[in-house]
């Protein structure tokens, strides 16, 4: 996987990451700030161990985005180009929702392994995907390891139970990662931005059941 999202603003401004399966690394030449440290803000449900890991994954591959965009306005406009070896996507859009999608994809490639669970969807990312769309992607996806599990004789969950439990995991991280850089943004970008994926999580956990009713009747009302 090799994803790069370009970022160009209205007054000429631009700037680049790629984003690979590789996690990322804190450069040897930058001192890690205090928030990227693995026992600053710890997620509750984090396996890792200070002792044995310096830096939290998920703070050290958001650490350039956050030095980059900490101090700009989250409404701000600006054209993002995204590219894959497969495929380009463009949009005119505010910060808040091209740094939600990248900082997502960010997350789940980090090395983290709570959010190692969403790496499958970021093999197949989607730029800018609304609720709708992440609800879909979501539960296609857990349906489709669901009937792999039961080709290989394993018990698949097809009430979805372990989505709402794995959602709940990922609440606590999302959590977490906002408390860490909440000190560092002047701006509201970063944190409107955590919010919103935040939001989109809790929106599986709280009421997939609703989320799947809308679905239902969308699709039939589409079919009809």
């Amino acid at each position: 996987m090799n994803i790069k999202y370009h970022f160009r603003f209205q007054d000429g401004r631009s700037a680049e990451f790629r984003v690979t399966t590789d996690p990322a690394e804190v450069p040897p030449d930058q001192a890690a700030p205090g928030w990227v440290k693995l026992g600053h803000c710890q997620c509750s449900n984090c396996p890792l161990k200070p002792e044995n890991k310096a830096h939290c994954p998920a703070a050290v591959a958001m650490l350039p985005v956050v030095r980059e965009f900490q101090a700009q306005d989250a409404y701000e406009k600006v054209e993002v180009t995204v590219t894959d070896d497969r495929r380009g996507y463009f949009k005119n859009t505010s910060l808040e929702e091209a740094l939600r999608s990248l900082l997502g994809l960010k997350m789940a490639t980090s090395g983290c392994p709570v959010l190692a669970e969403l790496k499958p969807m970021a093999l197949h990312h989607l730029p800018f995907a609304n609720s709708e769309e992440f609800i879909m992607r979501s539960v296609g996806d857990y349906l489709l390891q669901q009937l792999f599990a039961k080709r290989n004789a394993g018990e698949p969950d097809w009430e979805l139970t372990g989505l709402v439990e794995r959602n709940k995991r990922l609440q606590l991280v999302n959590q977490a990662l906002w408390q860490r850089i909440h000190a560092q943004c002047q701006g509201d970008s970063s944190l409107k931005v955590l919010l919103s994926f935040f939001s989109m999580a809790s929106s599986v956990s709280v009421s997939l059941e609703s989320q799947l009713r809308k679905l239902q009747a969308k699709m039939a009302g589409e079919v009809a």
